[in-house]
């Protein structure tokens, strides 16, 4: 097994030897995706790794290489055939494909940093065919190859379901994505083939540090949240395990918090109003 940081127990508990999965979404150590790839990994499974152009190859490379992934190939889902290529390759050199993680989003600065009532209709249509359309894409290609069942994860956040300052026209996306998620799922259960999505807490990625007032999200998350504190990136890959393991084969359609409990709370809370508990520390 591969050399890991040692946030990663190198004995996973679940088991997923034999496994084929396909990570799309790291770009660097800092992505959501990378522990999540290392888990699923260590638990076994053999992986095929994409990166978006060559200006993000030097950082992928590596790190696919400590994985052992035998299939590392650029993957831009706005670039014509290149994701087809992916499940291509995949088909032919392991005739299957057992789960995938899906970890993309993108939207158009200007139109991230603005309101969503100025936002573009180019803008919004980039955001949602890289975040969402892509994911139904995935499904289309890899239902064919799931011949005995898998898993689809998808990443999503709690600015989908309420608003959350600056997260403008993310929020209807990851709204849609979600609802995707649902959708994916009853189409596909007959075929054993499950869909879930992980609403994962603010964590400190290349992508987080292009909203507004990150820092304060940080903060205010922190305060607010049950466990009073920020998730960690390893927390979102554990997750990522299960739904990709056995021990999640009654579970599809689910949106799954992983964000400190900081979704239960109310909108007074989680504008970062202070508890008793909080006043005496």
């Amino acid at each position: 097994m591969p050399d890991f940081p040692e946030c990663c127990d190198p004995a996973e508990l679940l088991d997923l030897s034999g496994r084929k999965g396909l990570v799309i979404g790291i770009a660097n150590d800092r992505s959501l995706a990378w522990p999540a790839a290392m888990h699923f990994r260590q638990a076994g499974a053999e992986l095929a790794i994409t990166y978006v152009d060559e200006r993000t190859r030097p950082y992928v490379a590596p790190l696919a290489s400590r994985l052992d992934a035998p299939i590392v190939l650029p993957c831009d889902v706005n670039v014509p055939r290149e994701l087809d290529a992916v499940f291509d390759t995949i088909a032919r050199r392991w005739g299957r494909l057992d789960f995938i993680l899906h970890a993309v989003g993108s939207v158009p600065p200007a139109d991230l940093h603005g309101r969503l009532t100025d936002c573009s209709a180019e803008g919004f249509s980039k955001a949602m065919a890289v975040s969402v359309h892509s994911l139904i894409r995935m499904a289309h290609l890899a239902e064919p190859l799931m011949t005995d069942g898998g898993s689809l994860i998808t990443l999503s956040y709690l600015g989908g379901e309420r608003v959350v300052e600056n997260y403008n026209v993310m929020g209807p996306v990851k709204a849609a994505l979600e609802a995707t998620v649902r959708y994916l799922a009853h189409e596909l259960g007959p075929a054993n083939i499950r869909v879930n999505a992980i609403s994962a807490g603010p964590v400190q990625t290349r992508a987080a540090s292009g909203l507004t007032g990150f820092a304060s999200l940080l903060d205010a998350t922190a305060r607010a949240a049950p466990l009073r504190r920020n998730i960690e990136a390893d927390e979102v890959g554990r997750a990522a395990l299960l739904f990709a393991s056995d021990y999640t084969s009654g579970i599809t359609g689910e949106v799954l918090h992983v964000d400190a409990g900081v979704h239960v709370e109310s909108p007074v809370r989680a504008a970062g109003k202070n508890t008793k508990s909080e006043d005496a520390r």
